[in-house]
This record gives C-alpha cells, sequence and structure tokens, in this order.
C-alpha cells in the first residue's frame, strides 16, 4: 500500500517536471518572438539589399551592436526603414542573439514616359509631376503624380481626363513608367446664372468676369473652359464691380459649378447679394504729420461729396496722396481711409487719415527668376535703391516700369523682413519671356496696297536689355530696309542711344509723277527729364534722289529730279502721361519736335511740328480723343525740297487720298507738298455690345485740317489754305492675327482740286 503510493508520488513529480520544461521552452519561444530585453544584441545583418550598402541600413537602426533587445526600438527601427522611401517591402526578425532585417528594395526609375497627350507638351507634364529618371520608385509618389496630371487638365478644361500608370520591368531592378493619357472632350461652360442681382443683368455681369459661355468664336481662348481659380477671381471681379458703383454691401454668397448630367459641361451659379448704392457724405481729410495742411492736399481727391460711392476711386486718391506727401519729404506716411456709414440714409462720410509711418529702409533688392537677363538691367529701373527710406507709390512704379520692358511675362515684387525691424527686404521674381522674332508679315492698306515684310529684332541682346533689328519690306509703292540698335543705358547712364541705317523707295507716280530714293542714317540719344517728360536727340545724314520724272509731269518737279544730301540735327520733347501707348483710354501726350538741316549739305531748313492727343473715359469703355497736329518747315535762304515738304491725306486726314490735300499742279494735277501744316481730329471709341474677348469696338470720327504755303508758285499752283473736313466712321479689330481697321469717310468740306477717298482698311499681322 506504501509502496503503491510511493510509486504514483514519483510519477507525479515526473509529470510535473516535463510540464515545467514545456513552459521553459514556449516562454523562451514567446521570448525570441518578441524580443524581450533579455540578452544582447550580437550582430544586425542585412539581407536582400542589392543597391543600398549594408551600412546604410544600419544608419537607419535605433538598435545598435551591444544594446540589448528592445522591441520599442526595434518597431521604430522598422518605421524608420519604411520611412526612407528606398523599400516596398521591410520585416525585422531575432535568430539567436543576432537581429535579422530583411529588405525588399524599390526599383529605380529608368525613363517617364507620356502617351496620348496631345493638349499638353511632354516638358509641362514633366515639371509637373515631380518625378526624374534614377529616382526611387515609390507607389505613393506615382499616385501624386497621376494627381497633379489630372489636376492640370482639369485646370485646361479636360475634366474627363484619364491616367494609367504602366510599370515595364527591366533588369537591375530599374522600370520604365510610363503615363498612358486620355484627355477627353473640354469640358466647357455651358451656362452662367446670376441670382439675386436686380441693379444689373446677367448679361452685364457676364461682361465682368473671366470666365466665359461656351461659344464658337472662343476657339483661341480657354475662358470658357472651368477652372475653379478662376471662379474665385470672378468673385473678386464681381465684387470690385459693384464697389465702383456704389454698392458698399456687395456681397457673392456662394460660386458653384456644377456638372451636367452627361458629363460634359458646367453650369455656374452665383449667389449675389447686392444691398443698396451708397453716395460719398463729407469728404476730409485728418493729417497728423507737421507743418503739413489738408487744404493743399484736398485737389488730389477723386472722391466728392454727393458723388456715387466709388471704391476704384479711394484707391486712386490714396496714391495720388502717397506720391505727393512723398514729394513733398514725407518719406514714411501711411494714409488710411475710414468710412462711416449711414445705412439709413445710404450715405458713406470718408476720412482720410494721414499718419507718420514707420520708419522702414530697404535693406536689399534680391532679384529672382531671370536666367538670360542681368541683374543690372532690372535694377536700374528701380524708382527704390537699397538703402532708400521705403515708399509703396515707388515699389509700384518700379514694377511697371519693369514691366514695361516686355522682357518678361511676369514680375512680382514682394517685401519681406529685413535683419531689423527698420528694414525690409525686396524680392522681384520674373518669369522670362522669348525676346528674339524671326517674323513674316503680310497685310494691306489703302496707301501702300498688299505689303510684306521680314523682320529679325532680339529686344533683349546678350541679357543686356539692348535692341537690334533689321528689317525688309515691299508693298505696292514702297520698298524699304532697316538696320537698328539701341542700349537703353549708355555708359550706365540713363541714357538711350542707337543708330538706324536705312534705305527707301516709294513710287509717287500717280500723286506727283515721280519716285523717291531715300538713303542714309541717324545717330540719337534720349534721356529723362522728369518721370513722364523726355527729351531726344538726333543727328542724320541721308541722300534723297528723285528720279522717274515723265515728260508731262508739273515743272516744278522736273526742276527736284536730281539727288541732294542732307545733314541734320533735331530734338523731341515728349510728355507722356497716358494710360498705356497701345490703344490709350486716359491721360495725354504732348510731342514737339524741331530739327536744322545745313552744315554744308545741299538743303537747308528749319522744321517744326506739335502733337497733343488727350484721352478721356467718360463712361465704361467709352474714350473720346481729342487731337491736333500742326507743322511749318522754313526754308533758310533757299526753297524747301520737294522731299522735305509736308503731304496731307489718308491716314493723317481721313475722307482724302494719300497727298490728296495741299498745293496742286492744276495742269498736272501732280501734288507738290506744303510747308504749312495743321489738323484736328475728335474721334470717339465705343463697344458694340460683342463679347468683350472678340476684342471690337466701333469709332465715330470728324477730321479737319489743312496743308497750304508751297515755294512752288505761279498761276497753274492750287495753294489754298481752305479748311478741309471729313466725318465718319469705322471698326477696329485687335485679332490674333494682328490690328485690322476699316473707315468709311466723307469729305463734306474740299477744294475743287482735291482727291477724295471713301474707303479705308489697314491690315497688318506678323506669324
Amino acid at each position: 500500500m506504501a509502496l503503491g503510493w510511493a510509486a504514483r508520488l514519483a510519477v507525479g513529480w515526473c509529470l510535473l517536471a516535463l510540464l515545467g520544461a514545456d513552459l521553459s521552452q514556449a516562454q523562451a519561444q514567446e521570448s525570441g518572438a518578441t524580443g524581450d530585453q533579455s540578452g544582447v544584441i550580437r550582430e544586425i545583418r542585412v539581407e536582400g539589399n542589392q543597391r543600398i550598402e549594408a551600412a546604410t541600413v544600419r544608419s537607419y537602426m535605433a538598435v545598435a551592436p551591444g544594446e540589448p533587445f528592445d522591441p520599442a526600438k526595434l518597431d521604430q527601427s522598422l518605421k524608420n526603414l519604411f520611412a526612407t522611401g528606398l523599400f516596398d517591402d521591410v520585416s525585422i526578425r531575432r535568430e539567436g542573439d543576432d537581429v535579422v532585417v530583411t529588405l525588399v528594395e524599390n526599383p529605380i526609375i529608368n525613363r517617364i514616359a507620356f502617351e496620348g497627350n496631345l493638349r499638353l507638351d511632354d516638358d509641362v507634364l514633366t515639371s509637373e509631376v515631380q518625378l526624374r529618371p534614377r529616382v526611387v520608385y515609390t507607389r505613393s509618389r506615382v499616385q501624386n503624380a497621376v494627381s497633379r496630371i489630372l489636376e492640370l487638365y482639369r485646370r485646361n478644361g479636360r475634366y474627363g481626363a484619364t491616367v494609367e500608370p504602366k510599370v515595364i520591368q527591366l533588369p537591375q531592378n530599374r522600370v520604365d513608367l510610363v503615363f498612358e493619357i486620355n484627355e477627353g472632350p473640354l469640358t466647357e461652360i455651358e451656362r452662367i446664372v446670376f441670382i439675386g442681382n436686380e441693379a444689373f443683368d446677367d448679361d452685364e455681369l457676364r461682361e465682368v468676369i473671366q470666365t466665359k459661355e461656351s461659344a464658337w468664336y472662343r476657339i483661341l481662348t480657354t475662358d470658357d473652359t472651368y477652372d475653379p481659380d478662376r471662379l474665385a477671381f470672378d468673385q473678386e471681379l464681381l465684387r470690385r464691380f459693384y464697389l465702383a458703383r456704389g454698392y458698399a454691401d456687395f456681397n457673392v454668397r456662394s460660386a458653384i459649378a456644377e456638372l451636367t448630367p452627361d458629363g460634359k459641361s458646367f453650369v455656374i451659379t452665383f449667389t449675389v447679394d447686392e444691398g443698396e448704392p451708397y453716395t460719398f457724405g463729407e469728404i476730409a481729410i485728418d493729417s497728423r504729420l507737421r507743418d503739413l495742411e489738408p487744404e493743399q492736399l484736398r485737389q488730389l481727391l477723386q472722391t466728392e461729396t454727393g458723388e456715387t460711392y466709388n471704391a476704384d476711386q479711394i484707391e486712386n486718391s490714396i496714391v495720388a496722396l502717397t506720391e505727393e506727401i512723398g514729394e513733398l519729404g514725407y518719406a514714411f506716411v501711411e494714409i488710411n481711409p475710414v468710412p462711416t456709414k449711414d445705412e439709413a440714409n445710404h450715405i458713406i462720410d470718408l476720412t482720410y487719415v494721414i499718419n507718420e509711418g514707420s520708419r522702414v529702409y530697404v535693406e536689399r533688392i534680391d532679384i529672382v527668376g531671370n536666367v538670360r537677363t542681368l541683374d543690372e538691367v532690372i535694377r536700374r529701373e528701380f524708382r527704390l535703391a537699397e538703402g532708400d527710406a521705403f515708399n509703396t507709390a515707388l515699389l509700384r512704379r518700379s514694377r511697371q516700369r519693369i514691366q514695361d520692358l516686355g522682357f518678361f511675362e511676369t514680375v512680382e515684387l514682394e517685401t519681406l523682413p529685413g535683419s531689423a525691424p527698420d528694414k525690409t527686404r525686396i524680392e522681384v521674381a520674373v518669369t522670362e519671356r522669348s525676346t528674339g522674332e524671326l517674323s513674316f508679315g503680310a497685310g494691306f492698306s489703302t496707301s501702300d496696297g498688299p505689303l510684306g515684310d521680314i523682320r529679325l529684332s532680339e529686344r533683349n541682346l546678350l541679357g543686356r536689355g539692348q535692341s537690334l533689328s533689321a528689317s525688309f519690306t515691299i508693298s505696292a509703292r514702297t520698298q524699304e530696309i532697316d538696320l537698328s540698335f539701341t542700349e537703353p543705358y549708355f555708359l550706365d547712364l540713363d541714357v538711350a542711344a542707337g543708330f538706324d541705317l536705312f534705305r527707301r523707295e516709294t513710287d509717287f507716280q500717280s500723286e506727283g509723277s515721280f519716285d523717291q530714293t531715300t538713303t542714309g542714317g541717324t545717330l540719337r540719344a534720349s534721356y529723362p527729364l522728369t518721370e513722364h517728360l523726355r527729351h531726344g536727340l538726333r543727328a542724320t545724314v541721308r541722300e534723297d534722289q528723285i528720279s522717274g520724272v515723265s515728260d508731262n509731269a508739273s515743272i516744278f518737279i522736273q526742276e527736284e529730279e536730281g539727288s541732294a544730301l542732307t545733314a541734320l540735327l533735331g530734338h523731341t520733347l515728349t510728355y507722356d502721361v497716358r494710360d498705356t501707348q497701345f490703344l490709350p483710354s486716359d491721360g495725354y501726350l504732348i510731342r514737339f519736335d524741331q530739327s536744322v538741316a545745313d552744315y554744308g549739305a545741299d538743303t537747308r531748313y528749319l522744321r517744326n511740328e506739335l502733337l497733343v492727343s488727350y484721352y478721356y473715359p467718360f463712361f465704361p469703355d467709352w474714350v473720346i480723343n481729342l487731337a491736333a497736329r500742326g507743322g511749318y518747315i522754313h526754308g533758310l535762304g533757299e526753297d524747301v525740297r520737294l522731299f522735305d515738304r509736308f503731304f496731307l491725306g489718308a491716314d493723317t486726314l481721313r475722307g482724302f487720298a494719300f497727298a490728296g490735300v495741299g498745293p496742286r499742279d492744276r495742269t498736272t494735277d501732280d501734288a507738290l507738298g506744303g510747308n504749312l501744316l495743321y489738323t484736328g481730329t475728335a474721334e470717339l471709341r465705343f463697344p458694340l455690345g460683342l463679347p468683350e474677348e472678340l476684342r471690337i469696338f466701333g469709332r465715330t470720327f470728324v477730321d479737319a485740317g489743312t496743308l497750304y504755303d508751297s515755294d512752288a508758285s505761279g498761276p497753274q499752283v492750287e495753294d489754298s489754305s481752305q479748311i478741309r473736313a471729313a466725318a465718319g466712321g469705322g471698326l477696329s479689330w485687335l485679332s490674333p492675327l494682328g490690328p485690322i481697321s476699316v473707315d468709311l469717310a466723307q469729305a463734306f468740306l474740299k477744294n475743287r482740286e482735291d482727291q477724295t477717298q471713301l474707303f479705308f482698311v489697314n491690315f497688318g499681322t506678323r506669324f
């Protein structure tokens, strides 16, 4: 009995021993799997790496040989390796006292290609995807590239575009990446709707915004495709439009683009809250600058009591005040318009508060983005210099001058903090455009007939801002060769200097029974006297030859046959405050030109010309232009030669043919030219109600003038000072192929010897 109990006890101890061994082994296995802190790392082994060195892999590990096994650090090591983007898969395990890292490397991109893209060039897409050959391939990078390509197509109005990335495996763990693109159709704007507008109808507001409804004539623009950025800009355009017309409470509540059920177009809906129109109440100036009287500034204000509230006039007034106060010697000024709104009576009282601004100086001017253009070309257009007091108006003027160079697509100026609170840094970011041009031209004008030209020009030679051009023009009546060069800052001075070489052959057979050939050259220079006043000097030597004189030509023209040398010095004063030089809408231009010919050559005279042109916008897009021109040439001890006299008609006096007005030989009907000239023009430019992007506008005009006082005299010479006048109208189209104008003019004051012309057309382009 006792022996049986002992045997059973021995068997029990054996079972407990076996169970303990199993538990110990299980704990050991669990310990190896979880990597507890028992034991020390002897070695870190790296497996599966092909391009990447094992040492590089170990550098990303959070553990090292000699350190204890730590689950948290091993987990961090795994995250570090994945974060490098170098690996497609990573695993870490423990084998005894070793840590084994097993890797699957991401491949290297060998080549990137695009297929199916017709609307966007490969260069545009390559810059957008931000992937390059020899960069590590990852799925996330490719997906980001796909998203960026789709976004680019959406900005170009193609919301149906799809992009499928294809990977072609190559040896040595390399891949070719191909983006297969289906561009899809243009997602156009089917309709633009406005809700809440009462003061202005939908058609008026559609002209304000940049986004347009699709139409057949918009084939050269993308404004009729949906662009969310453009839609945001449209909201700002609407706000400016209403604020300039008295609606101070205007607000765009929403701008929604809804895709039509067929997925081919969008319907844009603007919901607006116009509010009520306001007028200006009391206008005051509160000057807090010492010795600056407000009344001396009042004439600069464009805002007037009783007038409709206009945010543009407020901004223009602030600019005018800033510039004037700066010229009075106050370098640091801050002007804040403080409105007081009377909502019951819809009146806004306005006070311009003039404070002394914080004293800030320009520490540095940095220029970025110019690859070809030298920094000095941009710096010399600045109205501010490093060390000057910062002035917003001068900064705005500097940007305009840089933009006017014509060398850059965009010019952005940004003010950044300097090294101290009283210092600022100006960064100029430019995007260069092509300034070289090889062009072939074609056109037609009523006075010259069909014409063509070839022009080779470079407006930014060697990135120095120099201009060089050579051209050859041929038409039914004129053949001309020109070579010109201009250095805008001669000897690093604000002096534009250059030269012109020319040869011109003109057929005057229909007007005067002769041909004229002019060959010569000019040296010229101009410099600014003030911001808007410029003075130019020139010296010209030329030879004029009268040839091809028919036997039945006027005796006065036969006497001129032959050649003559002219040497002249001249100067020009130009005062230009127009808002733009091309198709101006506001401002005026005054130009006085004077030249003297003598200096031992064959011709001797004094010539004077004056031009005044004034532009006034009295209604949006309605501009009136009043212009006057006068000229007088006086022979110095001799008669003025035929080729130096004035001729009047065609473009200079519509309603009359070229050289159709002025002294004329009654017997031969040849134009003889005159010495005294004056003309006047009143022209109204107005919209035709067509879509603004067509850039077609109408004109109505009255031209008047006369030309007389010829040195040719005798009973057969008609030389009357009678005023001639014509009235008419026309159309102008700023087409993508160049400006086209058509005019009809009827002379209603004329001399019986004058030659009139009803129809005028001018068309020219380069391509």
